[in-house]
């Protein structure tokens, strides 16, 4: 899809059709049983572990709220790509394969304005989810004295939804390629595998066997959109990513104070590329 075709059809929107269909999933997610599995788990899981990060103790240089906040860190980096995935994965295959989708587009709204009430809408409830988590945490860290900088904390909750936002992405992405919503589901859990561990252990390997210079291996890390998060959220609340080694002073050494704000920006734009990629694979049409 050209610059000027996108433009074509951003011109020809109807932000009224567009908000029926966010409502609509809105509802859908809010009716949903899974939908609230996903958020009673990663609230639960959040409260858990700011309850464990006892105040006054300290682990590795750091005191009740860099722990808490390292601990949500990890569990958003598991939790919150499988939870976007899977919605993602379901939302446009699911309604190919129960005719819903044929049925929707049979009424005068595009194709463009389905896919964006369909993303804002599943967006709007992937942030409830990982907004409650991260608030329940904050008031459990806070009511036990761990000292939260409000600053850091907001920042890694955006992080996440980001990183929600790029999952569901890479979800409506796969889902434009399938026809059966079990498919879709499928090869998103195979995607959250890549990104959470196989991502990972990738580039350590591959360090080892081709001896990359440190700023390759930084390279290698910021291409898988969960290991940018988890980066860019290590900077917000411990100010360096020494701990991840020599990469780690890399990074710090070469971009300094910017370093936060750079890593911010690549998660930004791992949170627009797989959208506007399935919005552009759903937009050009094809079978319903």
């Amino acid at each position: 899809m050209t610059a000027a075709q996108i433009e074509t059809v951003t011109e020809r929107l109807q932000p009224s059709l567009v908000g029926v269909i966010a409502g609509k999933e809105i509802r859908d997610a809010v009716a949903s049983k899974w939908f609230w599995m996903w958020t009673v788990a990663f609230a639960g899981l959040a409260a858990f572990m700011a309850a464990a990060a006892l105040p006054g103790s300290q682990v590795a240089g750091f005191g009740s709220f860099g722990r808490t906040a390292a601990s949500l860190v990890a569990l958003s980096q598991i939790i919150i790509p499988l939870m976007g995935l899977t919605l993602g994965a379901y939302s446009i295959a699911g309604q190919r394969e129960s005719g819903a989708l044929r049925f929707l587009l049979s009424h005068p709204i595009s194709r463009s304005e389905a896919f964006i009430g369909t993303y804002l809408g599943l967006a709007v409830a992937l942030g409830a989810t990982v907004f409650g988590g991260f608030g329940v945490a904050g008031v459990i860290t806070v009511a036990q004295g761990g000292g939260a900088d409000a600053s850091s904390f907001v920042r890694i909750a955006l992080l996440s939804w980001l990183l929600a936002i790029s999952m569901l992405g890479f979800g409506m992405l796969i889902s434009t390629f399938t026809r059966r919503g079990n498919a879709a589901l499928g090869v998103s859990i195979f995607v959250w595998l890549v990104f959470a561990f196989l991502g990972d252990l990738g580039v350590m390997a591959t360090s080892v066997a081709t001896k990359l210079p440190m700023w390759g291996l930084l390279v290698s890390a910021v291409l898988n959109p969960v290991e940018a998060f988890r980066l860019a959220s290590l900077t917000a609340f411990s100010g360096s990513l020494d701990v991840l080694g020599p990469a780690g002073r890399y990074a710090v050494d070469t971009f300094g104070d910017q370093l936060g704000w750079i890593l911010f920006t690549v998660a930004t734009v791992w949170a627009v590329i797989p959208t506007l990629a399935a919005w552009a694979r759903f937009s050009s049409g094809g079978d319903v």
